[in-house]
């Protein structure tokens, strides 16, 4: 409450279509006062007519305020489970998306695909085949940049309705837009971290869509090689604890600098 406030409260009275309408009148709380049922009762600050004929006044925000300490009670009770749940962390084996979890590549394979080829984001072996059975087969796969996690679901999901993989790619301006503008860009640390953002979202619904993805990132020129860095050590970071990379595959652009310095 502030100093004082005033309302009024329309009533509808039950298996009626009658109206009534109470006037609650201003009350002078000083704002350091606790608002508790005792206060209503007791507290001296109380303009003397809301004890008189506004009684009604009285009795309705004191159920109220009685109310509202029997929620808060309620809820401070569903915050402390959800504390204790939460300090229990689920084994491993619980966990069911492949960026949260230490187990085998998912299950699932495609009649007119390599073997090694499953459903979710492919790399190594699985995305040299994938690469190869294009080549061979003379088709093209789709790369798109992506800036948003929409973007990257409405890509794999239109590779679900065509039935082909696709490749989700990011580049450094627009794995910043991902990150959010807002962010420092110093030393490339939200290029960096739009990236992997969006490589772990792809991650984690790749697999659900059911298509083949490969996780790419775009020209990287001299001037970005600290993205480029940082990348590298996110894909080591990944490979520690899932046994492969979490990027399919980068690219280096050096074409700006002289032949010399690229060979």
């Amino acid at each position: 409450f502030g100093s004082s406030f005033g309302c009024s409260i329309v009533v509808r009275r039950r298996h009626s279509n009658a109206m009534e309408a109470f006037t609650v009148a201003p009350l002078s709380v000083q704002p350091a006062t606790p608002v508790t049922p005792a206060v209503f009762q007791a507290s001296p600050n109380i303009a003397p007519q809301a004890a008189g004929s506004h009684g009604f006044t009285q009795t309705l925000l004191g159920a109220a305020t009685a109310a509202a300490a029997a929620r808060g009670v309620t809820r401070a009770q569903r915050q402390k489970r959800r504390a204790t749940r939460l300090a229990q962390p689920a084994s491993l084996d619980e966990k069911r998306f492949p960026v949260l979890s230490r187990r085998d590549p998912p299950v699932g394979s495609f009649p007119k695909m390599p073997d090694s080829v499953h459903p979710g984001v492919v790399s190594g072996q699985a995305l040299v085949d994938l690469l190869n059975h294009a080549k061979e087969n003379g088709y093209a796969i789709p790369a798109v940049n992506c800036v948003s996690s929409s973007s990257i679901n409405a890509c794999i999901e239109a590779a679900r309705k065509m039935d082909a993989p696709i490749m989700i790619q990011f580049s450094a301006g627009g794995a910043q837009f991902y990150a959010g503008k807002g962010l420092d860009n110093s030393e490339f640390h939200a290029a960096i971290a739009g990236a992997v953002s969006g490589a772990y979202h792809a991650r984690a619904v790749a697999e659900q869509y059911g298509v083949p993805v490969i996780l790419h990132t775009d020209h990287c020129a001299k001037k970005l090689l600290p993205w480029f860095d940082g990348l590298l050590e996110a894909d080591e970071r990944y490979f520690e604890r899932h046994g492969e990379p979490l990027f399919s595959s980068h690219m280096l652009d050096l074409s700006e600098e002289p032949l010399e310095e690229n060979i």
